[in-house]
């Protein structure tokens, strides 16, 4: 064994890949892009161990391209010329597919050298990364490629990787291997979502177990040592932990911190230590929003330090966060505001930005009426002037309405004093 079992056990077919299901089941896009065998430049954002590196290996192979693998951590542009360099070799006879594993550490040079080879197609980039590529890939890069959206791996689908990889191993090695259902749900719920993690958590099971009789037996205790974790039960469909994450939220929503702190507990025993903190900062800005805005530079520090010293320590700043949450006040304001607005954007309802907003300070020859005419509010009494900001088409539309706690309400007070003296 002298590579993990993770990449021993690459899927063969797109039905052996777990998870992703909105992005290569029956019907969908990107299933339908790799069997057409025509592919375009694709950029995979999630996070680490969820099939993005699995893909872009099958899609090499399906399309007889060259795989070439570099990463954004380690590589240099010497290592992207010596990859272009190979296109008129033997090696690039059917075109060279280029898989770049962490693109948003390749600064934007770096990442310019890419465009030529990209756009005349002799280099089919797949590019993966952990961050939102909208903020760290070239803006270039992105026009020429099309981006999917990877999800952390649900514990049921999990689960089918495992057994597969049990199934792996037996044949690999050619021994029989006892394990119970019990140790397959702890070994998938302890990865996070991570189909690598829970793969090579069951290889360090394997080799650590005993053999009797020609049959090594995979405990629940040794599992249980590998994992570090506490074994508590979870349903058998494999969706509790979401449902964890739901209740969670839930119950920081609904105010009760007894229970909040108690999901809190089970996502962190789980190891999820970034879907707790992130449903917190979710419910923070939606929940709490803006009758206690104070709050979210707290929630976003504790969730800072979490992130920081890591587990076991980050439970202390989260749970006096998830604290506050529940005991704040409620506004859902900001978030329906937003939502109005979304909706109207989506429906095509946006217009023309009024000219006195518009960020321009000459007029052409053919404007019969010149001038910005913007006002200037700060040159009016207490700061405001009446004057139009919405599009003509959405002149008068209400998106915010104030919510009913004593901070809006005291907002609300201040300005129909201001505004009804205009």
């Amino acid at each position: 064994m002298t590579s993990p079992l993770a990449d021993r056990i690459r899927p063969k077919s797109l039905n052996d890949v777990v998870g992703q299901e909105h992005l290569i089941g029956q019907g969908k896009a990107l299933r339908k892009i790799i069997e057409g065998g025509e592919i375009p430049n694709l950029i995979f954002y999630g996070p680490s161990g969820v099939g993005k590196t699995t893909l872009a290996s099958y899609i090499a192979q399906k399309t007889n391209k060259t795989l070439k693998k570099l990463n954004g951590t380690t590589a240099s542009t010497a290592d992207l010329k010596d990859v272009f360099s190979q296109l008129d070799t033997f090696a690039g006879l059917n075109g060279i597919l280029l898989y770049l594993d962490e693109i948003q550490y390749f600064n934007k040079k770096q990442q310019q050298t890419l465009l030529e080879y990209i756009e005349n197609g002799r280099i089919t980039l797949i590019a993966s990364t952990t961050e939102n590529p909208y903020f760290y890939v070239y803006n270039a890069i992105l026009s020429r490629s099309t981006v999917f959206e990877f999800k952390p791996v649900s514990v049921s689908e999990i689960k089918r990787a495992v057994i597969r990889g049990v199934k792996f191993l037996r044949d690999e090695q050619d021994c029989e291997i006892e394990i119970s259902n019990e140790c397959v749900e702890r070994i998938a719920l302890s990865c996070g979502g991570d189909v690598r993690k829970s793969l090579n958590t069951l290889e360090l099971a394997f080799l650590s177990a005993d053999e009797k009789d020609g049959v090594k037996e995979i405990t629940l205790d040794t599992v249980l040592q590998l994992t570090e974790k506490t074994a508590f039960k979870y349903d058998k469909d494999g969706d509790e932990h979401y449902d964890i994450l739901s209740a969670y939220q839930k119950s920081m929503r609904g105010s009760d911190p007894d229970a909040a702190v108690h999901y809190l507990a089970r996502l962190l025993t789980a190891g999820d230590l970034i879907g707790a903190c992130r449903r917190l900062m979710v419910c923070a800005c939606e929940d709490v929003g803006l009758a206690y805005p104070q709050l979210l530079p707290i929630v976003k520090s504790c969730v800072d330090m979490a992130m920081q010293v890591g587990l076991p320590e980050a439970r202390i700043p989260l749970a006096d966060a998830v604290i506050m949450v529940c005991n704040a006040p409620k506004s859902i304001s900001g978030i329906n505001a937003i939502d109005r607005a979304m909706a109207d954007v989506a429906a095509g309802k946006a217009g023309a930005i009024p000219r006195q907003l518009q960020n321009k300070h000459f007029d052409g020859e053919d404007n019969q009426n010149k001038g910005q005419f913007y006002l200037y509010p700060h040159n009016y009494e207490n700061h405001y002037i009446v004057q139009q900001y919405l599009p003509d088409e959405l002149k008068n539309t209400k998106y915010y309405e104030y919510g009913d706690n004593k901070n809006e309400q005291s907002f609300k007070s201040y300005w129909d004093k201001i505004k009804n003296k205009q």
